[in-house]
């Protein structure tokens, strides 16, 4: 059971981008600010959105709800197609702003991070809680991003301050103070209650969390099994304190939902391109190369299958296109159309780790991708292609 130390004030930061996605989506174009606005899905009503702007929420509108039910929920809805080498890149940028200001910063997600401010309290005029408006103040200012802060001495009581005032909000909870904070709570406000997990726990009759506080940790675990010491520790306040600076992304990938069921390989052909690029983009930015491929299908009655393969480490586009081609033409088998396809990348090593290889036409190669990328993000994906895919 982690518990609450008592000898130095820990001083963690969560901090939450609000509807991240369409929040990068403002910044490219002005003219969706105030409107309702999601990310994913098509105006045909395919595929399931992967953010939703405030405005959309009012009519109910969430993530992971199908395109189709967001629409009917909200008919004036904007659905922006998703750019997400953009939405890695702004979060790469924040990344690297908070090591200039945090000692330790864990990426939690692609929106998220924790950061470890113990110790710096002299640094901060003693007062880390009216700093965190200041930082909030600062991802505004130089990023344009709309965030959400809570602080508290553990991850798991910050973040959930920052949900309870989001958007935009930044909530300190003093030391000694968690166990009371979360007790008028509902259940499901616990980080990893969800919407599984939430019904079963209240047909048990616990729908607060100060119901959970009135049992005994005996009874807990008799209860709730296995996850009863880790649920007796989070409602009585407590969580992990150690954030992790090296947490490293496991996986990148693109998936891409179609308006309409698509069979003509050409066109199947040209989206992979279109996926590949980003994932390959993405790629370069952190300076690694990849070492196993995964094509993800679906058909048109939602049957899905995934194919991979290992190859030699490579951030080349064109490798990667051949690769996943080649994957679609064994894995595409059956008489139907499909409704999506999706391109991840794993198996991850830097760069700097297959330099020694005395091939420098390689070297070559990897350069003018690096240089393809700047051009990229100055001018647009669509103003330069790479050869050879």
């Amino acid at each position: 059971m982690v518990s609450l130390k008592t000898d130095q004030k820990k001083y963690l930061a969560h901090l939450d981008l609000d509807c991240f996605f369409v929040s990068v989506e403002r910044i490219k174009n002005p003219a969706l600010n105030g409107k309702p606005v999601v990310v994913g899905g098509t105006p045909g009503g395919r595929g399931v959105v992967a953010s939703a702007s405030y405005e959309a929420r009012k009519f109910g509108v969430h993530s992971a709800m199908p395109a189709g039910q967001a629409l009917r929920l909200c008919p004036n809805l904007i659905i922006v197609r998703g750019h997400y080498e953009d939405y890695t890149d702004y979060s790469d940028r924040l990344y690297k702003r908070m090591l200039e200001i945090a000692p330790m910063v864990e990426r939690v997600s692609i929106d998220e991070m924790n950061m470890d401010f113990t110790g710096c309290e002299a640094l901060y005029d003693n007062d880390l809680p009216g700093f965190m408006k200041t930082l909030q103040a600062l991802v505004w200012k130089e990023l344009s991003l709309p965030c959400t802060i809570g602080l508290a001495s553990n991850k798991t009581i910050a973040k959930i301050a920052a949900t309870s005032v989001k958007p935009a909000g930044v909530r300190f909870i003093p030391h000694g103070e968690e166990e009371r904070f979360v007790a008028p709570l509902p259940v499901d406000a616990l980080p990893g209650i969800g919407v599984k997990t939430a019904p079963r726990i209240k047909q048990k009759g616990f729908h607060l969390v100060s119901d959970l506080q009135a049992l005994s940790h005996r009874q807990m675990i008799d209860i709730f099994g296995k996850h009863g010491e880790w649920l007796f520790d989070v409602a009585h306040g407590g969580g992990s304190d150690i954030v992790h600076p090296d947490t490293t992304r496991k996986s990148i990938g693109r998936e891409e939902t179609f308006s309409h069921d698509i069979a003509d390989q050409n066109q199947l052909e040209r989206i992979l391109h279109e996926l590949v690029e980003d994932v390959c983009g993405s790629l370069r930015r952190r300076h690694w190369k990849t070492k196993t491929i995964t094509l993800k299908l679906r058909y048109a009655d939602f049957d899905t299958i995934t194919r991979a393969s290992t190859i030699e480490p490579t951030q080349d586009d064109a490798i990667v296109f051949n690769v996943v081609r080649k994957l679609l033409i064994e894995g595409y088998t059956r008489k139907l159309p499909l409704r999506l396809l999706g391109v991840s990348l794993r198996n991850f090593v830097s760069v700097d780790q297959t330099e020694l290889s005395l091939f420098p036409a390689n070297q070559v190669r990897d350069k003018m991708l690096d240089a393809i990328n700047d051009i990229r993000k100055k001018f647009g994906k669509e103003v330069i292609h790479v050869g050879g895919v």
